[in-house]
């Protein structure tokens, strides 16, 4: 996606910028809240439409796989026909899909909602990005309000539990997806007042082929972790994904490497930065998603909790996210994102480790230590993850790396979901509390792989700002 300011627009007022950024963080926070908030309700939603874990998995994973796919060619799109227009699409698709979901009267009718959920979402997340930095000439004013965004959807996706717990207690499971029509009514009458329409000055060509092998991919990959446990790893079925995994991957590079104007940049991985950046946001969201699934279902199966209980319970991450998310977007700002990248590692890898040993009987004060340490790191994570991965290029370049970013997320939340819903499959009540424990110990890894990510990261690109420089711009008015 290509993210260029117009030279002919003048510049928007101060006010005017930053109540840009405000329309898009509420798209954004909608979008994480959907990411997450479904977690808390799923035993009430297995109840409610008589389905199982692995039913259940594709209902979070159907939102989040197409999320993945089409977040790059979204952005393709609003390049090409304006991204306020694109965005308000978006904004439609992702309401009426929510309805959809909220009188789904079965679980095939619900995933495929959700899948339609995703195509509006993808609609929103990179296009809200291009927005803002359009909406941003000067470099220190855009890196600031690149942060506060990143930090909006980060919150967002650690709020979602404690939300849909206090829906569910009142209004059933159907209401998690109510939920988003006031939101989405707001936003788009919000986007219609105060967000400029804006385009690329040359709009790239859409990548069909290119899309098709990525979705494919995605979609191959999270579908073999989510139907392993239950078709087996060595079955004849199993083996066939992988291998259609890996062609499939083959065929993408391939394509893409020829293209001239591909949709996904790979030239962008050969910047160390940038792709450790990536991988970052697939291990903060691994971890994220993995916390969130492997709670739900202990403390509601293993313990006995009501949703709102068990949403309550992980307050103390989103206090952590809440707090640390604009603190980490302004030591980004100050210092670059080597510190707060070590704290996000450190604060994760801490909160996994807690959960190694978990137990049927554990007690609450480690239960809630934990998440709140979580929570720390990720409210730290988020900002310098974005701002490490668009740092340092020219803006033509900072919304294609945004995009790229946005979907490693959203492959991460998937591949979270899968690797927890494998592990607990199977296991009974008594059993999961010791089933969960491979998968603290991957939350652990995650936070121990961004250390890494910090030690790569460069301090002055981040300071920099996305735009590789500063851009003349005519008086605001």
């Amino acid at each position: 996606m290509t993210v260029t300011t117009d030279p002919v627009r003048p510049v928007l007022s101060t006010r005017r910028r930053w109540t840009v950024l405000a329309v898009c963080c509420l798209s954004m926070f909608l979008v994480g809240l959907d990411t997450t908030i479904v977690n808390v309700g799923l035993p009430a939603v297995g109840r409610g439409l008589d389905v199982g874990t692995r039913g259940l998995e594709w209902i979070t994973d159907a939102y989040t796989l197409v999320l993945a796919g089409l977040l790059i060619s979204s952005g393709a799109l609003a390049d090409r026909f304006g991204r306020r227009r694109v965005f308000q699409c978006g904004l439609a698709v992702f309401g009426a899909a929510s309805l959809i979901c909220a009188l789904a009267p079965s679980a095939g009718v619900l995933i495929a909602a959700r899948a339609v959920q995703g195509i509006g979402a993808s609609m929103l997340s990179p296009v809200a990005l291009a927005i803002v930095v359009n909406a941003m000439p000067d470099p220190k004013e855009r890196a600031q309000a690149i942060g506060i965004w990143a930090s909006v959807f980060g919150l967002s996706m650690a709020a979602g539990p404690v939300t849909g717990g206090a829906l569910l207690a009142g209004l059933g499971w159907r209401s998690l997806f109510w939920i988003n029509a006031p939101v989405i009514a707001a936003a788009l009458v919000l986007s219609a007042v105060f967000v400029p329409e804006s385009r690329a000055q040359r709009a790239r060509r859409l990548d069909l082929p290119g899309q098709v092998l990525l979705t494919v991919v995605i979609a191959v990959v999270v579908g073999v972790l989510i139907e392993g446990p239950h078709i087996g790893w060595t079955s004849p079925a199993a083996l066939a994904g992988y291998a259609g995994a890996v062609v499939a991957t083959v065929g993408f590079v391939r394509v893409e490497a020829r293209r001239r104007e591909p949709l996904m940049d790979l030239r962008l991985f050969g910047r160390p930065v940038f792709s450790s950046a990536v991988l970052g946001a697939v291990a903060v969201f691994v971890a994220l998603n993995v916390t969130l699934l492997l709670n739900t279902m202990y403390l509601q199966h293993t313990r006995g909790w009501t949703p709102l209980a068990a949403g309550v319970a992980t307050l103390p991450m989103t206090v952590g996210a809440t707090v640390c998310a604009p603190w980490s977007g302004r030591l980004v700002g100050r210092s670059g994102p080597r510190l707060p990248l070590l704290l996000a590692g450190g604060f994760i890898a801490a909160g996994g480790l807690c959960m190694v040993r978990l137990t049927p009987h554990t007690g609450l004060r480690l239960l809630l230590t934990a998440y709140a340490l979580i929570g720390i790191g990720f409210g730290f994570a988020n900002a310098p993850i974005t701002n490490t991965a668009v740092s340092g290029l020219p803006s033509a370049r900072a919304g294609v790396a945004g995009a790229i970013t946005s979907t490693a997320r959203q492959l991460g939340s998937a591949l979270g979901i899968a690797l927890a819903g494998g592990l607990v499959t199977a296991a009974g009540p008594t059993g999961l509390a010791h089933a969960s424990r491979p998968g603290w110990m991957l939350v652990a890894a995650c936070g121990v792989f961004l250390f890494f990510v910090a030690h790569v990261s460069r301090p002055k690109e981040a300071l920099a700002g996305p735009a590789g420089g500063r851009v003349a711009a005519p008086r605001a008015r």
